[in-house]
């Protein structure tokens, strides 16, 4: 993914079309002088519509266009004809991406599978011609219906990346690298906090031609749930991951209250995350010797699956994805 190519959040103006107006108009013919009223409906306003594309991951596309206006339905007409319809507007977007309503930030829609098309905006109805108000009393009716006006909304569409693994660490903890070696996903690495600035996902094949996918964010920092660091901004992408694989280092001074400070994050952000299943992977263990690593391992405290890999020397990998493949399927 081009750092430049990935927008994951963009606000949009949406108008749907206005309903046509129903006819009043009365039949006259030759020999029929007094035929009755035979106005038609008016046609429907235009819908506007999200529809889930899967070969989609940016919300690119909209940053560039972002007033939407459907058209207007045409008005009925002599003979019970019907007005036609307004024209519809798709407006596609990658999956998970979420529709707010951009002052009360409500979640208005969510769009999750592909082809999946959903209503943003309706259409007003098209008006009633007077052929529906004659009546005993009344058969010669002049009037009708106006269409329904189309509705202005303005939305904030956000994008929360759709993977079966988040990874969750501290900035310059080894993320980028093991996604490197556990898929073809190409990452920018350097040593130097803060190297990812956006979303990376990548496809970890397993045995059996299977696979799942991993999804790689920013860094979290303590103080990131407060708007601290760039983890905030990106924490909303690990809330539709079904496993969150926390990648701590093995020179960490003290692994444990690494982990405690990466989930209290998470619990301050969102609390409904500590629901999500867990594992541990302690990376960069190739910087330790055999007598520092039995001390590492003799002092994990934490509840969790964990195991120790290095990516570099690509050692632990097949056993880290054994387990994440158990825990992603587990029931």
């Amino acid at each position: 993914m081009a750092e430049t190519n990935f927008i994951d959040y963009v606000k949009i103006y949406c108008i749907s079309g206005n309903g046509g107006s129903g006819s009043t108009h009365l039949r006259r013919e030759k020999y029929i002088p007094k035929g009755g009223p035979d106005g038609g409906d008016g046609g429907r306003g235009g819908h506007i519509y999200l529809r889930g594309k899967a070969s989609m991951w940016t919300l690119l596309h909209l940053k560039f266009k972002r007033h939407y206006h459907a058209e207007n339905g045409k008005p009925g007409s002599s003979g019970n004809k019907f007005g036609s319809d307004g024209q519809d507007i798709i407006i596609d977007v990658p999956l998970g991406t979420v529709a707010k309503d951009a002052e009360t930030d409500e979640v208005f829609l969510e769009i999750t599978q592909d082809e999946e098309m959903k209503v943003l905006v309706a259409g007003g109805r098209g008006g009633l011609g007077n052929s529906h108000f004659k009546s005993s009393t009344n058969q010669t009716p002049r009037y009708a219906q106006p269409g329904e006006e189309g509705m202005e909304r303005s939305f904030v569409l956000e994008l929360k990346l759709l993977a079966d693994v988040g990874l969750v660490g501290f900035p310059n903890a080894g993320k980028s690298t093991l996604l490197s070696v556990i898929s073809a996903a190409k990452p920018k690495i350097a040593d130097y906090p803060f190297t990812t600035l956006i979303p990376n996902l990548g496809i970890v094949k397993y045995r059996d031609y299977q696979s799942f996918i991993v999804a790689d964010i920013p860094g979290i920092i303590e103080g990131a749930a407060e708007g601290k660091g760039l983890g905030v901004r990106f924490l909303r992408h690990i809330e539709r991951n079904s496993v969150l694989l926390f990648v701590i280092p093995a020179d960490s001074d003290d692994i444990n209250e690494a982990y405690r400070i990466l989930l209290d994050e998470l619990k301050k952000y969102n609390p409904e995350l500590l629901d999500k299943k867990r594992v541990l992977a302690i990376t960069k263990s190739d910087l330790l010797d055999e007598e520092l690593m039995d001390y590492v391992k003799g002092n994990i405290k934490v509840s969790l699956p964990y195991v120790i890999i290095s990516s570099v020397a690509h050692k632990g990998l097949e056993q880290l994805k054994d387990m994440l493949w158990d825990v992603i399927n587990a029931e």
